[in-house]
């Protein structure tokens, strides 16, 4: 299995506050970059926890060879 790095961030705002979302930008050591997409969960605490996890789970299904 090859050395994998996950990169994730996380905040809580008001919904109502939310204009958009934009991808996240990473810089390779090649000089290259990637973008990394955001993902908006909405809801109350309990469906969030349970959206991340689904969305957590999904994000390994993609990529069934790691």
């Amino acid at each position: 299995m090859a050395d994998l790095a996950l990169i994730y961030g996380l905040r809580l705002l008001p919904a109502e506050e939310l204009e958009g979302v934009e991808d996240a930008v990473v810089k390779l050591k090649s000089g290259k970059t990637a973008r990394v997409s955001m993902h908006l969960l909405h809801g109350d605490e309990s469906s969030i926890q349970k959206q991340l996890a689904q969305s957590v789970e999904a994000f390994f299904d993609i990529y069934p060879e790691i």
